[in-house]
């Protein structure tokens, strides 16, 4: 029995083989130990992945350790304040350009898509007064003065006809007012005598009466006769400039690059995605980067607040939960959430007097616009 112990450990045959069939499983032992010989590799073979496969079972274990998971799932959170701004390259194609353009413009037609006019009017003659007296003030402005204007003036023969200091009192509140009444009057007399006191629907028409220009006219022409054209006002003239699609500063020259970018069926609405976007986001000295919705697009990302909180607190007009400008605004905008603007020497829709001094906070239209108030910034 010993001896048959020490040939069946050297073989390596088990340990379970019974005693009776030890010496007949002698022989065949001799043969196993030849053929394991081959088989030996196998189990090395198999055994190699399994040492392999344990770090592999033990790197997921790291990965989802909650303390990794949350460092790394910190900074993607953080990412809206840091966002990647699209610096087009210098030597960008035309064609690249375009498409740029066109893209930003898709884009900002989603954020607006009640973008309209934010003067009131009924007709063509009051659009072109209405506009002549938006310069170097707000539409709010204007549209709080002109109901009593048109009240007391409603045709080009009664304006054209009217008492100067009489119509100077009424548009006092606009500023400039001397030479605005010079304006209003002058062109319903050339209403009158010059075209049957009808507003013309030709450019070259509407240039030709007192106190229009060129952005006078297309504002007119886009919205009062449907015929494409682009607003140029400081808000067109700054977002074009951030954005690069021109680098023109002179209005006729800006007009015609950016003519150049978009078929005519969009210009009357690219005008207003632009300028609603330059009042109510991208402001002139301080862009509420962290709460625009293009900040992805954007090649000057970054020139202002980029915190979401505090940009949140620059927006304006609807996006900052007030009143726009218009008294009479299109349904699209109510139903978008936009807050009419109340009359001349009325306080605003929700205003409390507590908190009246406070930045942001609505104001009684009588009081004057506060610093930093939606009203205060021109145009």
């Amino acid at each position: 029995m010993k001896s048959t112990a020490k040939k069946t450990s050297a073989s390596g045959t088990p340990a379970k083989a019974s005693a009776k069939k030890t010496s007949a499983s002698s022989a065949p032992a001799k043969a196993t130990a030849r053929k394991p010989t081959p088989a030996t590799p196998t189990p090395a073979k198999k055994s190699a992945p399994a040492k392999k496969a344990a770090p592999a079972a033990v790197t997921p274990a790291k990965a989802t350790s909650p303390k990794a998971a949350s460092a790394k799932a910190t900074p993607s959170k953080a990412a809206p304040t840091k966002i990647t701004p699209a610096k087009p390259p210098r030597n960008e194609s035309h064609t690249a350009l375009v498409r740029r353009a066109r893209r930003i413009n898709r884009e900002l037609g989603e954020v607006y898509p009640y973008a309209h006019p934010e003067l009131d009017f009924e007709n063509p003659f009051q659009l072109v007064v209405a506009t002549v007296l938006s310069a170097q003030t707000t539409d709010l402005r204007v549209n709080q003065t002109t109901p009593a204007l048109f009240g007391k003036y409603p045709t080009p023969e009664d304006l054209a006809a009217a008492n100067p200091e009489e119509v100077e009192e009424i548009l006092r509140p606009t500023g400039f007012f001397r030479a605005k009444t010079k304006s209003v009057i002058g062109l319903s007399k050339a209403l009158r005598d010059d075209f049957g006191g009808e507003v013309p629907g030709r450019l070259e028409d509407l240039v030709k009466l007192p106190g229009v220009g060129r952005k006078t006219a297309f504002v007119v022409l886009g919205n009062a006769f449907g015929r494409p054209g682009i607003t140029v006002d400081t808000h067109f003239q700054r977002l074009v400039r951030r954005w690069q699609w021109t680098d023109q500063t002179e209005p006729d020259k800006i007009e015609a690059a950016i003519g150049g970018l978009f078929p005519k069926s969009e210009w009357t609405m690219l005008s207003h995605h632009v300028i609603f976007h330059g009042r109510r986001i991208c402001h002139a000295r301080k862009p509420a980067c962290g709460a625009c919705p293009i900040a992805p697009l954007c090649p000057a990302y970054g020139e202002g607040e980029t915190d979401p909180e505090k940009a949140q607190k620059l927006l304006k007009y609807e996006k900052g939960g007030f009143p726009g400008q218009r008294l009479n605004p299109p349904q699209s905008y109510l139903d978008a959430g936009g807050i009419p603007a109340p009359p001349l020497g009325a306080p605003a829709p929700g205003a409390v007097v507590p908190g009246a001094s406070a930045p942001g906070a609505p104001v009684p239209a009588s009081a004057g616009p506060a610093p930093g108030s939606p009203a205060r910034e021109a145009g």
